[in-house]
């Protein structure tokens, strides 16, 4: 009796998120660390369903792929992010009081 294999329901999913992450993590670092964030946990649910069961599902390697994209994209997203912040505060302890029109 031939068994038939499934994709993984969310491997390709993870991966489109995982690589749109990285590209989006330009637009001040939310899209990226939002985008990141979902492909993360839709990585970890997809990976349980293969450990528990690895000789069932295919696309694994799709799925590693992806959730490593998604890290990288959280991680710049995260980066950018933190660096905005500095540059902000940077700004605002240069601008003088009296420009602030109180």
């Amino acid at each position: 009796m031939e068994e038939f294999k499934q994709q993984l329901p969310n491997a390709t999913t993870v991966l489109v998120l995982g690589i749109l992450s990285i590209v989006t993590c330009i637009c001040y670092g939310v899209i990226g660390i939002i985008l990141g964030i979902i492909a993360l946990v839709l990585a970890k649910k997809d990976s349980q369903l293969y450990r528990h069961n690895p000789e069932m599902y295919t696309g694994y390697e799709n799925l590693k792929a992806g959730k490593i994209c998604a890290i990288v994209g959280l991680s710049l997203g995260s980066l950018y992010v933190l660096l905005l912040i500095i540059y902000f505060i940077f700004i605002g302890m240069m601008m003088p009081l009296s420009e602030l029109n109180l």
